[in-house]
């Protein structure tokens, strides 16, 4: 396997309703930015203004090219609810027929 794609993550408000994280991951998919968005609950556990918390929050994982990985990272940024979103990128190995679709 020689294919690469990005997986890009982020975390919105556990408190958002399905059908506007749903938008909110389409969006991505349908400005060409990611060819792929899953979405999930989990409960993260941080440390935030001097205190440990935990909260339910929608996790969102987008694959997308070497070419849009940056633009995808602006677009979440830009959109994003959050003063201090975590945005996470980290390239990965795939199949060479994935990354050729990933591409686009």
């Amino acid at each position: 396997m020689a294919g690469t794609v990005w997986m890009v993550q982020t975390t919105l408000p556990g408190d958002w309703i399905e059908p506007l994280v749903g938008q909110w991951c389409s969006n991505l998919v349908d400005s060409g930015l990611a060819a792929c968005v899953q979405r999930n609950k989990v409960t993260s556990i941080y440390r935030w203004e001097g205190s440990i918390e935990s909260s339910e929050e929608w996790r969102i994982q987008a694959k997308t090219s070497s070419s849009n990985k940056d633009y995808l990272m602006e677009a979440m940024l830009k959109e994003h609810p959050y003063d201090t979103p975590q945005i996470t990128a980290w390239k990965t190995e795939s199949s060479d027929e994935y990354a050729d679709w990933v591409e686009g």
